[in-house]
Formats: C-alpha cells, structure tokens, sequence
C-alpha cells in the first residue's frame, strides 16, 4: 500500500474513533477530551458521475454559519460498514415483496464483507420487527430474509387491520442500534412511504438518524394497484425528505431503473465516499442540533452529505 493511501485509511480510522494523528505519524494518538464531528460525503459532478479524486483543500466545510478547519480527511472505501436493511412489509407491498428479498440478497452478496461489516434486518408494518440482529454471517442473513414477509390476513383480522410504521421504525433503529456505534452507518429503506400508525411523526424520525449519524438511504418502490383510485399520498416527498436531511440518496423504482440496477448505484455511493472530521470552534454547554454546509470548491460538483448534527453536552 502506498504510503499516501495508508495514511489516509488511518486518518479516516481515527476520525470515526475521535482521535488525532499528529504529524508525521502512521499510528493515532487517542485524545478523550477532543470530540469529532464526522461528516459523510458523496460527490458527483454535472453528469451525475461520482467524483472520487479530490482531496481536501477541495472541500469547504462550516458550522451554523461559522467556517471550521478540516482535520481529518480519508476517501472511504475499506473501513467497515453498519447496514441496517429496513423492509416495509405491508399489505400494500405484497406484490413487490418478492422483487424486493431478491435485490437485497444479490446486494448483500455483492457488498457484505464478513469479519468487517456489520448488517441487520428489520421489517415494518403494523408492527416494527427485528428479523436479524447485527451480524457478520452471511448464512444469517439469507436465512432471516426468508421470514421476511407480509401480514397473514389472520393476523390482520386479530389487529383490526393493518399498518405502515415507517417512522416509529427509522427512530427505533437509530435510537436501538445506530447510536450506540460508531463508523460508517447507513439505513436501506424499501417502502412506499406511506406510514400509517406511528406514534413518532416523519421528524422524530429523521431527528433520530440525524443524532445517530445514520445516513438514510430510501428506494421509493410502490405498487400502483395497492391503495385503489385515491393513492396512497405522498410517499414520494416522505423518502426524498429522510435521505437528504440525513445525507442519503433517494431512489425510485421504475420501468427503466429496476430495485436490482439502484442497489448496483447505492453499492458504488457506498465505495466511493469522503469523511471528514472537524473538532467545532464552540464548546458544547447546551445539547443541541447544529448545522452544517458542506461544499466543494470546485464549480459544478454537487456534495451530498447530512445538514445537521446533534451536539451533546
């Protein structure tokens, strides 16, 4: 390994565990007193393609409005990933169910890196069910994907019907599971985006992912037949909204870009990011959400990365 590359792996290691290089040096130097804010970065330029050579000069980073020193910095493509697979299994997604397990398995395949990642299933509809619990066993996960299903009509009998707990889901795997890691973390949401039922509100989602720093991946997939001639809302806005809040990417299902091709783009996002860490110029007295603008110097680059952070006292 070159010793740029090498040194940019381990400067990303130490940001993800709140500490510093000093200079010079290949090894960190913990520091407990130091509190980094991790932001992660995906950027693409005019044609959509990802821009995965700069460095960090190129980037412009600030804090409620107030710049900020960048002091760690790392293209991200080795260090582990937490996955969290969040499975709407509805009435109103019976039909594309199906579509569905088989594009999450193929992608797993593809991305999963046993002995380093970390994934989960979870599945939501009038209940929020945790189908497999962090693992690193590939086995695991094509077992538990299997039960990952729909509603019998029985059970929706003995319910009163049926339900979309999209939001009380997102909040409780980043309240749960999320916040209690660190590193790269990412939920995978499949789902119309129509909740129905939750307790939480779309906010109290989103401001979970947010103080969890969970980025929020959704794939909008619904099914025109399932809510009859009135819709089923405006999921559309729902997933756009949790993705760019919390940093993620939004996806939609069609005819010319099919579940399997999305999870191929969100495969390469997930292989081609930037973390950056800055330590804020104000001291932590009240806990809070702050902002965050990150831009990159260069025109005609477009930075995708989370809008705010919770800074805990």
């Amino acid at each position: 390994m070159r010793d740029s590359t090498r040194r940019e792996v381990l400067q990303g290691a130490a940001a993800l565990c709140g500490v510093r290089l000093a200079r010079g040096q290949d090894a960190p130097v913990f520091s407990t007193d130091v509190k980094v804010v991790n932001v992660l970065a995906t950027v693409r330029n005019k044609t959509g393609s990802l821009a995965g050579n700069l460095s960090q000069d190129d980037f412009a980073l600030s804090e409620d409005g107030r710049p900020q020193t960048i002091r760690y910095f790392a293209r991200e493509s080795d260090l582990p990933l937490t996955l969290g697979l969040m499975v709407d299994t509805s009435g109103s997604q019976r039909r594309v169910l199906d579509a569905e397990r088989g594009a999450s398995l193929r992608f797993l395949d593809h991305v999963f890196r046993e002995n380093q990642d970390n994934v989960f299933i979870m599945q939501f509809d009038s209940s929020v069910q945790m189908r497999q619990a962090l693992t690193r066993s590939i086995r695991k996960l094509d077992d538990a994907m299997a039960y990952v299903d729909t509603e019998t009509m029985r059970q929706l009998r003995m319910q009163g019907g049926g339900g979309t707990l999209l939001y009380d889901a997102v909040a409780q795997a980043s309240d749960e599971v999320m916040r209690k890691l660190s590193g790269r973390k990412a939920l995978i949401v499949l789902s119309d985006g129509v909740d129905v039922g939750s307790y939480g509100t779309l906010k109290d989602a989103v401001e979970a992912a947010q103080r969890a720093g969970t980025l929020i991946y959704s794939i909008l997939y619904s099914d025109p037949g399932a809510y009859g001639i009135f819709g089923g809302g405006d999921g559309k806005r729902v997933l756009e909204r949790m993705s760019n809040d919390s940093g993620g990417s939004f996806f939609e299902v069609t005819k010319k870009q099919t579940v399997d091709r999305i999870f191929d783009i969100l495969q390469e996002e997930l292989r081609n990011q930037y973390n950056l860490g800055y330590v804020s110029d104000k001291p932590v007295t009240l806990s809070g959400f702050r902002a965050i603008q990150l831009t990159a110097r260069q025109k005609g680059l477009v930075v995708q990365a989370r809008h705010q952070y919770w800074a805990q006292r």
